[in-house]
């Protein structure tokens, strides 16, 4: 079974990339170990971790195995903070401050960590102000989602919330407009008619089942990706990468 958190205060982050973004970030960082062999590799993390004045640790590779098993660590391992997660109040304000249109993704039970830390990475780059992601039924911040993520969750606010169609009245009643990604929707997302110059939240679904009926009665629209081969849905990442893209390309073009 993968180890990836040792309590509910910390968090294991695995692999040089996303041990030097967190380090970058100014994550509160308690120890990194490193493997014998990675030693040369691993300089810059060594120096940085030196200038932060932090603890470096150099180990067999086996021990490294043992702490994160299962995810690729590169020689590097960190023991830091476990990840906060951001109010939606905090979501909205970060928006504002940024006076761009908002710009929030929710993920309906998106499960397998490796979506997630591809959408997170995503996210980061194409402009989005915050996901929202659910308490149950969800993956969470892991070692897995820092490594797929390539250190963006060190960058990308997410907030976890208990009631995910709560939260979509209470985007609403902030003036954010919510689409849902659904493969039965009727509009398609690169028809004339479908503007995303608008304070905006898309709704993701779930790997297999796609966006819960409730959630979806609570969307102002729905929304579909063109299909054109044998297939009728895509990886939901990949998924919310096309759409993410298609909104920041609508947004520069105006």
């Amino acid at each position: 079974m993968m180890r990836e958190v040792e309590d509910d205060t910390q968090e294991w982050i695995a692999g040089k990339h996303p041990v030097m973004e967190a380090l970058r970030s100014g994550r509160e960082i308690n120890k990194i170990w490193v493997a014998e062999q990675a030693q040369k590799a691993a300089q810059p993390i060594m120096l940085e971790a030196k200038k932060a004045g932090l603890v470096v640790q150099i180990v067999d590779k086996r021990k490294l195995d043992q702490m994160v098993e299962g995810v690729p660590h590169q020689g590097v391992v960190a023991q830091a903070a476990a990840y906060r997660y951001y109010e939606i109040e905090e979501l909205l304000a970060r928006a504002k401050e940024s006076g761009e249109l908002p710009f929030f993704l929710l993920l309906d039970e998106i499960e397998d960590p490796h979506n997630l830390g591809s959408i997170l990475r995503t996210a980061e780059c194409t402009g989005v102000h915050g996901v929202i992601i659910p308490k149950r039924r969800s993956a969470s911040l892991t070692a897995t989602v820092a490594k797929t993520s390539a250190g963006a969750v060190e960058y990308m606010p997410v907030a976890r919330i208990t009631n995910m169609a709560q939260t979509i009245d209470k985007l609403k009643e902030a003036g954010i407009w919510v689409a849902g990604a659904d493969v039965g929707a009727k509009q398609d997302v690169y028809s004339s008619s479908t503007k995303f110059d608008m304070p905006l939240a898309i709704v993701i679904g779930n790997e297999a089942n796609g966006i819960g009926r409730l959630i979806r009665e609570k969307c102002d629209f729905l929304i579909k990706l063109p299909m054109n081969g044998q297939l009728n849905s895509l990886n939901a990442s990949v998924a919310a990468g096309v759409l993410m893209y298609e909104v920041l390309r609508q947004r520069l073009a105006k």
